[in-house]
């Protein structure tokens, strides 16, 4: 079970385009495990094993007869309980939304559907995507899977424990000052807030028009490139989705950082609110890094974190 638990969805998806994996016995294989690890974690609001079954048997009689759609074929994944799903409550893990059931899929929905994707479930959020994790809600919060006395970062809570417990190699969550960032660097997994505008979020609960962004959340960059293939594309019924050419991001992997600027906001953790010593070192020594293959590290100013 471990060894299927952590494949990354580039390793998945060789294994089930090669035959060498089915998507029914894939997604057993997970569903197993959140059932054995996930009542002590909260990672899902809601496990749809028939769902993710009926996905992976669609999946796999078209690998059979030789179709396939792409890298998400057959790979399951997950979704932020803020995101329409057809067919299932979308609660924002609030009881005022505990009956609002979703009549169309969210933009991003329809587009993993049509990548292949087995979806398993809604995945844990802190109420309305705001604020912090709260324990008089119907459901319980997501808790870090390194070390369940440690927070799991917000509001992608479940996205990014479900990730990084080996429930899913992928997840969908959303970003309005952090949401995605957050857990992803306190569950130890990688998060795109991708270019505003990039990703449509028609179907998917808001917060700020100005700031809202979806994204996704998996183990590796190359996923994450991968993910963001598929649910990137302009809508023109999200008025504020962008009308450019999207996608190719996996294309970019190779590309050295030579040459690229990169702004560093030092007084936010030097001045304004002193940040802790190990991570201020961690900072740097990547800054050195970026440096050494090349970047063009620069400090930059803004308007200071109290104001």
């Amino acid at each position: 079970m471990s060894e299927l638990a952590f494949l990354t969805v580039a390793e998945a998806a060789e294994l089930l385009r090669g035959k060498k994996l089915s998507p029914v016995e894939y997604a057993k294989e997970l569903i197993e495990r959140i059932e054995h690890y996930d009542g002590k974690l909260n990672a899902f609001l809601r496990l749809a094993p028939e769902k993710a079954l009926e996905d992976a048997r669609r999946a796999e009689a078209e690998i059979l007869r030789g179709g396939w759609r792409g890298p998400l074929h057959g790979v399951p994944y997950g979704l932020k309980d803020i995101i329409d799903y057809a067919g299932l409550p979308t609660t924002a893990h609030s009881k005022i939304l505990e009956g609002n059931v979703a009549g169309a899929d969210a933009v991003v929905t329809g587009k993993l559907r049509a990548a292949g994707g087995v979806f398993m479930g809604k995945l844990s959020t802190h109420e309305f995507a705001v604020g912090g994790p709260s324990f008089d809600l119907p459901w319980p919060p997501a808790r870090n899977p390194w070390n369940r006395d440690h927070f799991c970062g917000g509001s992608s809570s479940g996205s990014g424990a479900a990730t990084a417990a080996g429930f899913l190699p992928a997840a969908v969550g959303s970003d309005t000052g952090g949401s995605i960032r957050n857990p992803a660097t306190m569950c130890g997994v990688v998060g795109m807030k991708a270019t505003y505008g990039l990703v449509s979020r028609r179907g998917v609960f808001p917060l700020a028009f100005s700031l809202d962004h979806v994204g996704p959340l998996t183990r590796t960059v190359r996923d994450n490139a991968l993910m963001l293939d598929i649910l990137a594309g302009h809508d023109p019924l999200d008025p504020g989705s962008v009308n450019t050419a999207a996608g190719g991001y996996t294309a970019e992997l190779e590309r050295e950082v030579r040459g690229l600027k990169v702004g560093v906001i030092r007084h936010f953790y030097a001045r304004d609110m002193e940040g802790d010593a190990e991570m201020v070192a961690g900072i740097e020594a990547a800054l050195k890094v970026l440096e050494g293959l090349g970047a063009e590290v620069r400090e930059i100013e803004t308007a200071p974190l109290g104001e």
